[in-house]
């Protein structure tokens, strides 16, 4: 029987497809307020899926504008009471519910050290919608799976949509209206996560580089909650500099591969670690003419509909993960 996290995902190109077509004024709008300042860095700010988004946008803003993008640590004001000097910083607030504590009190305190906060949320009448200085819409619906699915792959394709615009990038913003279909080739397509893979498995590691490290972090994140796998993500390049000796005990690693500039010095390392003796399986797409900056979300797309499977055969119901809940409020 088909699950909610399943029915969610599956839903994502239709999501995307609107939220293109409506976001486009807002992106627009916010790009001109965007470079009325003199913008110097970027802070991410962002849970779980959602910090994950962070990693992507990092690679993204970097790669593509050139501008540093740095991560908020909340214990520098919840725990140790500390302020920063933001002026000159573009913070973007990334949450589903926009209703944790512990976001809205660093928001609060971001904007008092001069940061111009965009909010990067679900809910467009939450508490984070209301107290950001402008709000960039996700528009997936109301997500009711544990897991996220469609908010974050939406959340990845805002955030392309943002870069497209402020870079005035023709090329990616046409692609961008063609990632819909695209996506839908991938729910229609053959998995590539197995179960024989993951059954019995305690321990893995998921590698990637670039922005294929940054969705093997949320990879990581779902096998923990969705097959109760203790999964770790690292940089296939980090890995060889000494987490590589966990290769000896028989580790499966999986491989995210993303066909972009990275994929020729990932592979090289990913060779390394298969001829160590590692149980591999890799994550990829199939040929695609689009920007390569979409290639991502055709892989992470494919995972959640391959691990919300492979959590059905195992006995395990992805829509109810032990000990989880849809908003975690942490201070």
């Amino acid at each position: 029987m088909s699950s909610i996290m399943a029915r969610e995902a599956l839903s994502t190109p239709a999501i995307i497809q609107h939220q293109i077509r409506a976001n486009q004024p807002v992106i627009e709008n916010l790009v001109q307020e965007i470079k009325a300042r003199d913008i110097k860095m970027i802070m991410m700010v962002g849970r779980g899926s959602s910090d994950h988004a962070g990693v992507f946008a990092k690679y993204l803003f970097e790669v593509e504008l050139g501008i540093p993008v740095c991560f908020a640590a909340p214990s520098v004001g919840g725990v140790y009471k500390k302020t920063l000097t933001l002026e000159n910083t573009l913070a973007i607030i990334i949450s589903q519910s926009g209703k944790s504590p512990d976001l809205l009190n660093q928001t609060r305190a971001i904007q008092a050290a001069g940061a111009y906060c965009v909010a990067l949320v679900n809910d467009g009448f939450s508490p984070l919608a209301a107290m950001a200085d402008a709000v960039l819409p996700v528009r997936a619906e109301e997500e009711l799976a544990v897991a996220a699915t469609k908010s974050y792959l939406a959340t990845l394709s805002a955030l392309l949509h943002l870069t497209a615009v402020w870079k005035q990038d023709e090329i990616l913003l046409n692609d961008l209206h063609k990632l819909p279909e695209a996506l839908g080739h991938v729910c229609e397509g053959q998995g590539q996560l197995k179960s024989e893979f993951l059954r019995g498995l305690r321990h893995c590691v998921v590698l990637g580089r670039g922005f294929g490290y940054a969705i093997a972090r949320e990879i990581a994140l779902k096998l923990k909650e969705v097959c109760s796998i203790h999964a770790e993500a690292f940089s296939s390049a980090e890995f060889i500099h000494g987490p590589v000796t966990l290769v000896e005990n028989e580790l499966a690693v999986i491989s995210v591969d993303i066909q972009d500039e990275s994929h020729q010095v990932h592979q090289e390392q990913v060779n390394n670690v298969s001829h160590r003796g590692a149980r591999m399986a890799t994550l990829t797409h199939h040929a695609s003419a689009l920007s390569p900056r979409l290639l991502p979300l055709l892989v992470m797309l494919r995972f959640y509909l391959d691990v919300e499977q492979v959590a059905q055969t195992m006995g395990m119901n992805p829509d109810a993960p032990p000990g989880l809940k849809k908003v975690t409020e942490t201070h």
